[in-house]
C-alpha cells in the first residue's frame, strides 16, 4: 500500500513538473521578446546574405522580407484557430 502511494506521488510530481515546463514552453511562444527576437534575427539574417550576394543597400532593402516573415508568424496563432474550428 505505501509503494503505490509513493508510486502516485512521483507520478503527480512529475506530471506537475511536465505541466510547468508546458506551461513555460506556451509562454515563450507567445511572448513579445520571441517575436521582436525573431524579427531582429530575420533582418540580420537578410541583411548578410544581401551583403553577401552584393546586393544594392542590404539595409535598407532586407527590411520588406524582414516584416513579410514576421507576419505570416504572427499571422500562424489565427490560422491556427480556424484550422481547428473546422477540422471538428
Amino acid at each position: 500500500m505505501h509503494d503505490e502511494i509513493q508510486k502516485i506521488k512521483q507520478f503527480l510530481l512529475a506530471l506537475h513538473k511536465r505541466n510547468k515546463r508546458v506551461e513555460a514552453d506556451k509562454a515563450w511562444e507567445t511572448c513579445w521578446t520571441r517575436r521582436i527576437l525573431i524579427a531582429v534575427l530575420t533582418y540580420f539574417v537578410i541583411v548578410l546574405f544581401f551583403w553577401a550576394a552584393d546586393l544594392p543597400r542590404p539595409f535598407v532593402n532586407s527590411i520588406v522580407p524582414a516584416v513579410a516573415f514576421v507576419l505570416s508568424t504572427l499571422s500562424m496563432p489565427l490560422f491556427k484557430k480556424i484550422w481547428l474550428k473546422n477540422r471538428k
